[in-house]
């Protein structure tokens, strides 16, 4: 066993006795996708520390534990057609992949520096089936939808509309609503037949916000 596979190992149980893994496809995907190649060199020993690091583009990779709690939070099945928006390092479409097999699987990115960071990231890992777009996430993918799972990886002011239509019948949408500098939490919606909306707020979160024309006007 090399460094880094003992220190994903040594993150898996972590997460398992912190209870944040409930799922055993999501612990596969987080064993087997190298979080080291997602991450700066300079950063590479610090890769499976339970806590943000920065990535190019002033973007970060958010902590493993909030990973999880996305993976789990999307309900994710064998074939979804899944959006992330603000893709960034790009791991979280990895551990997608892992969970969901043969689906359809795209994302989207604003910051020309963090797009090309997480193209890199995703082809040296491995993962050539994914399709990346360098866009206005907050406007989705318009070409490409419906979705049956979007994820927003960066603070909105609220859910952008556009997204919400993107998303199919009994699609799962999650992203962190909230101001730039705080007061965010992590909000799961459920659009039911006929398009009416369940929500549930998971929680407290701390995100960059989301820079287009349905985000933050930076």
């Amino acid at each position: 066993m090399n460094y880094f596979e003992g220190k994903r190992k040594e993150m898996v149980e972590k997460l398992k006795k912190n209870g944040y893994l409930k799922d055993e496809r999501i612990e596969k995907a987080m064993l087997k996708v190298k979080r080291e190649l997602f991450v700066l060199e300079e950063y590479a020993e610090s890769a499976y520390e339970d806590t943000p690091l920065p990535i190019p583009g002033n973007a970060t990779i958010s902590a493993p534990h909030m990973h999880s709690i996305y993976l789990h939070a999307l309900e994710l099945k064998k074939g979804d057609k899944v959006l992330e928006v603000g893709f960034g390092s790009g791991i979280l479409l990895a551990y997608i992949k892992e969970v969901i097999g043969e689906g359809k699987i795209f994302g989207i990115e604003i910051n020309k520096e963090t797009f090309e960071f997480g193209k890199k990231n995703l082809k040296r890992a491995g993962y050539r089936r994914i399709k990346l777009f360098l866009g206005d996430g907050s406007k989705g993918l318009e070409k490409e939808a419906p979705f049956d799972k979007i994820l927003i990886s960066a603070a909105c002011p609220e859910i952008p509309k556009p997204l919400i239509e993107q998303l199919n019948e009994n699609g799962i949408l999650v992203a962190p609503v909230g101001g730039v500098s705080g007061g965010q939490d992590l909000i799961k919606i459920k659009k039911l037949e006929g398009g009416k909306i369940i929500k549930k707020n998971l929680g407290p979160v701390i995100f960059l916000p989301l820079v287009g024309e349905y985000g933050f006007k930076i």
